[in-house]
């Protein structure tokens, strides 16, 4: 176990550290702490000596671009609506969906993961076991995470040491907790500011197992048999995100803060004094600045100008233009401005987020790197809990990042498909008396995404009938420049996905209000329209005569 001294030297040397000082600059910056908020301007004076100037503009404003930058690339990264944790065994999927997709705790803690990791450059998450005996996950904050090497101790021990403020104390002082991690167990430390560090008299079990239970009476501990520590990295070097983009982000606000400043004191101006013959020209101004008047000697040409200087406005308007693009372009991110030429097709606006794309393409090899360490204790607990033989291998990632679209494009998208939908069931029907009624009705069902296998019992067995129904199909497809829905057809393409238990797609929705169509104006029978849409839609008689708001028919059984 680590001594208290070696504690104290390991905080130290970290807190020392180049990676830490470069991982708390980019924390700054994401929370709005520029440098420019230490910025000060000096004169030289009457004597040559060089002061501070208090009586000029000096406007501190910064510019959050690494703040946009960030959330853009986490919230980009976890866009997806259905979790990127998958499986093709349906009893595994539910318990990843348990553990990661559906689970809100996870989801907030890997954000934050995300977004210390871009920010910092490397970001940690620990495991635990919660109030329901489940492996839970929680975000360290990396500023106080140390990894501690085993040639680097007395014991030749690996150990994680971890740290954080409490509370502020009396007098003002902070409280820092410290625990030391180790394969079985947790030890606790306290320490006030800079004092002393002691074994925390407030833990009530010191050192602690990883796991702690009770059966009964009998309270039973158990360790991981490892630290469970896990540090996701933005970089192979530990690099925060804002490390290709300072200096950028710098000189837009020098620039923007400098015509700020040029925009304040354009009241202000140059005093032009001739003849002055005083002892002091700091006074001469003050004078023109307070009293707003000054004596002059006429008889000897005295005089006084005041000249006004003009506002290098164009030139620091280009110079702010061209630093914000290139924070956009090194920075690999989105910029919204751009979108505001009037050019906004699906494929604009792709092209984008193609550095936004790269940069997460990036990410996503390390986080998917990441998550299979998690995934291993997760995957050990199911099988123990559940007697199963899961694999890792039968778990996969993917993550579907979704992109804004222009809804006109979207819409001109799903009307070709239904045309081309269309144009495929129309070949299939004039091959109807080439191929057989079998092979036809497949190729209808594969087009329509409707299961042959789950319908097959359902088709009519008269050859007569069937071609009677494919007959009505074709003369029911609609015309292809049918493109909206009335309110009454919205509503029975609503009941028909209610009684069929999903969406119908373009050419499934006009085929059906054809048919209905046809059957009101008396082309069709009853009997035809309930055999087309039972055959189309894969579904009962019974449920095409309700679609119908026809009487139910009794069966034979019945």
């Amino acid at each position: 176990m680590l001594t208290v001294e070696e504690i104290a030297r390991f905080i130290e040397e970290d807190n020392s550290s180049e990676r830490k000082m470069l991982a708390r600059t980019g924390m700054k910056y994401y929370e709005a702490e520029h440098d420019i908020r230490n910025y000060r301007i000096f004169y030289y004076n009457s004597d040559g000596q060089l002061v501070e100037d208090t009586t000029r503009s000096n406007v501190k404003i910064s510019h959050p671009f690494f703040t946009e930058l960030v959330d853009q690339e986490v919230q980009y990264m976890l866009s997806g609506k259905d979790g990127f944790v998958k499986s093709d065994i349906p009893e595994l999927q539910n318990e990843m969906d348990a553990y990661f997709n559906e689970n809100e705790d996870f989801m907030s803690e890997l954000y934050e993961t995300l977004t210390g990791t871009v920010t910092k450059g490397f970001e940690y998450m620990y495991a635990y076991k919660n109030e329901e005996d489940k492996i839970a996950f929680q975000c360290a904050d990396s500023m106080g995470v140390i990894e501690v090497r085993a040639k680097d101790t007395q014991d030749n021990c690996d150990y994680v040491i971890y740290w954080y403020i409490e509370r502020i104390g009396k007098d003002k002082k902070k409280i820092k907790k410290i625990q030391v991690w180790t394969e079985q167990e947790t030890h606790f430390f306290v320490q006030e500011e800079e004092g002393k560090i002691e074994v925390d008299i407030d833990a009530t079990i010191n050192p602690k197992p990883h796991t702690t239970y009770t059966i009964g009476n009998n309270v039973y501990t158990e360790g991981f048999g490892f630290i469970p520590f896990f540090r996701l990295d933005n970089c192979k070097k530990q690099f925060s995100g804002l490390k290709a983009i300072k200096d950028l982000i710098d000189d837009y606000d020098l620039m923007s803060c400098g015509l700020s400043n040029n925009l304040q004191d354009a009241q202000e101006y140059l005093v032009v004094a001739k003849g002055f013959q005083g002892d002091n020209l700091e006074e001469l101004i003050q004078n023109v600045k307070t009293k707003k008047h000054i004596g002059v000697d006429g008889d000897d040409g005295g005089d006084v100008e005041f000249k006004t200087v003009d506002i290098p406005y164009e030139a620091r308007k280009i110079k702010l233009e061209l630093d914000e693009k290139n924070i956009y372009r090194f920075g690999m991110g989105f910029n919204s401005a751009q979108l505001g030429d009037g050019n906004i097709t699906n494929i604009v606006i792709k092209s984008r987020y193609a550095l936004l794309d790269l940069k997460c393409n990036k990410l996503e090899i390390r986080l998917k790197q990441f998550m299979r360490k998690i995934l291993k204790i997760v995957l050990a607990e199911i099988n123990e809990v559940n007697e199963t033989d899961y694999k890792q291998k039968d778990v996969y990632f993917k993550f579907e990042r979704e992109v804004m679209t222009n809804a006109n494009d979207n819409a001109s998208i799903e009307k070709t498909d239904a045309e081309t939908e269309q144009i495929k069931i129309n070949t299939l029907l004039n091959l109807a008396s080439t191929l057989d009624n079998e092979t036809v009705v497949q190729n209808i069902c594969d087009v329509l995404d409707i299961d042959y296998e789950q319908i097959k019992d359902k088709l009519p067995s008269d050859e007569d009938d069937l071609a009677t129904a494919q007959s009505a199909i074709e003369n029911a497809l609609v015309d292809d420049t049918t493109t909206e829905l009335t309110g009454i057809d919205n509503q029975v393409k609503q009941e028909t996905e209610e009684e069929i238990g999903k969406p119908l797609n373009g050419a499934q929705t006009q085929s059906l209000l054809s048919i209905i169509a046809q059957y009101k104006q008396g082309q069709l029978t009853a009997d035809e329209a309930v055999s087309i849409i039972s055959l189309s839609l894969a579904i009962s008689e019974q449920k095409a005569r309700s679609l119908l708001h026809l009487p139910s028919v009794k069966t034979n059984e019945q």
